[in-house]
């Protein structure tokens, strides 16, 4: 079948029935106008990413209550900036949880008469207290997310170098550090290690 010539709204029936190359050209088609709507919202292009690709899901998981006779585009880009405006409130929840655990270690510091500025010595030995800390997180973590969370939080690689380094499915790496992500906050909010 020759999905290039199918109008949009055959392509959303075939992928209605579970046709996977229709799923695949709804994706090819939309792609770009998803990351488009989406990218304005964050700094780094993995959370961008990030976002395009869970847009899809939750409209592919959905697709069975789209009605046909509507625009697939439009409610596709809602479903993106939903998803958008949630990722986004999941990064400040996880900013305020990570700036509260520096202004605790802040205040522990000045409890033991330590003064803090910006550049200090001391405020040097916390950093690197608090970078010997995360690695005792990561490496607490199952094996299965270890690996690419030191590739992404320490080596700072983007997604598509870890997935080429560790021969591992671009999607696999998203889902993957996302629920390092996970355990990590869930970790440091539990005071473990």
């Amino acid at each position: 079948m020759d999905y290039l010539h199918l109008t949009e709204k055959e392509l959303v029936e075939h992928a209605i029935q579970g046709d996977q190359m229709a799923y695949r050209a709804l994706y090819q088609i939309h792609e770009r106008a998803v990351r488009r709507r989406v990218s304005g919202y964050f700094q780094w292009k993995a959370d961008v990413d990030d976002v395009v690709s869970e847009s899809f899901q939750k409209a592919f998981a959905a697709l069975k209550s789209f009605d046909t006779e509507r625009e697939f585009r439009p409610w596709l880009l809602t479903i993106a900036t939903r998803t958008a405006l949630d990722h986004l409130n999941s990064i400040r929840r996880e900013d305020e949880k990570k700036e509260g655990i520096k202004q605790k270690a802040t205040s522990e510091g000045n409890d033991a008469g330590v003064e803090m500025t910006d550049t200090t010595p001391e405020e040097e030995i916390i950093n690197d207290e608090v970078h010997q800390r995360l690695m005792q997180y990561i490496d607490e973590l199952p094996s299965l997310y270890k690996d690419v969370m030191i590739k992404y939080m320490i080596d700072e690689l983007e997604y598509g170098e870890i997935a080429g380094e560790l021969g591992l499915e671009l999607n696999t790496v998203r889902t993957r550090i996302r629920r390092g992500k996970q355990h990590l906050a869930e970790m440091m909010l539990r005071g473990e290690v």
